[in-house]
């Protein structure tokens, strides 16, 4: 692994309590729905390029020396050298370590980050940095460039993209593509609850639990997976 480098970052905002706390005024909301078109236009602009991308989610809370960490180390790096585009919310932890894994294998290494009050700053192995205020437009632009979501180990905010991914296939909203989810010990736990809550109450249907199936340990596995079932791109580079 590299050696780790410091980046410069702003402090954190708090756009989204504002636009979903704040007061009913109308102008006030106008004026912030401007605000978020032009987050999405600076994105779109931004990663308009972006090619073969592969998305990794996962918790903040993963140093260097856990076994998840290490895991997705592994398996962002050998993406990378497979030619795949990696990319994160742009923080610590699982993002850091895929993002550090692209980094080393000279692929480009895409931060879509956030900064939040009780989080470290947006890690240094980013070759691409998106900047975001808005939690739902930094999610879309997760969503929109993947080709494959892996999906590790994490909290809340890695549960949200999670059922986000899962929803959009259902709903046909996007073309399905594989989820990989790497951590057997962890994820079997809420394949369990998949089964007992969704199914046992015909919430979901038997044919949703495909979006469950790609479960493993191994980086080696998750790039054959990758390799086999991701879409192809029809990316167009524009300068």
């Amino acid at each position: 692994m590299s050696l780790r480098k410091t980046k410069t970052v702003n402090k954190p905002h708090d756009e989204d309590k504002k636009f979903l706390q704040g007061t009913r005024n109308y102008m006030a909301d106008f004026i912030r729905s401007i605000r978020i078109g032009m987050e999405f236009h600076k994105a779109v602009f931004k990663l308009r390029n972006t090619s073969n991308c592969v998305t990794f989610f996962g918790s903040a809370r993963f140093d260097e020396n856990h076994e998840w960490y290490k895991l997705a180390y592994d398996t962002a790096y050998k993406l990378g050298k497979e030619g795949y585009s990696i990319m994160t919310g742009g923080g610590p932890g699982i993002m850091e370590a895929a993002n550090r894994g692209a980094h080393d294998a000279g692929a480009p290494s895409i931060g879509c980050s956030i900064l939040l009050p009780f989080e470290e700053e947006e890690n240094p192995y980013t070759s691409l940095d998106v900047h975001f205020h808005y939690f739902f437009v930094r999610k879309m632009m997760l969503m929109k460039y993947s080709r494959t979501f892996v999906m590790f180990p994490g909290g809340f905010g890695t549960m949200d993209e999670l059922y986000e991914a899962a929803t959009l296939m259902q709903t046909g909203k996007i073309d399905d593509f594989p989820m990989i989810f790497m951590g057997k010990e962890y994820w079997q736990h809420f394949n369990t609850f998949a089964k007992n809550a969704f199914l046992e109450n015909n919430t979901i249907s038997p044919e949703d639990m495909h979006y469950l199936k790609y479960v493993t340990d191994n980086a080696d596995e998750a790039v054959d997976i990758i390799r086999t079932n991701s879409t192809a791109d029809t990316t167009t580079k524009e300068n």
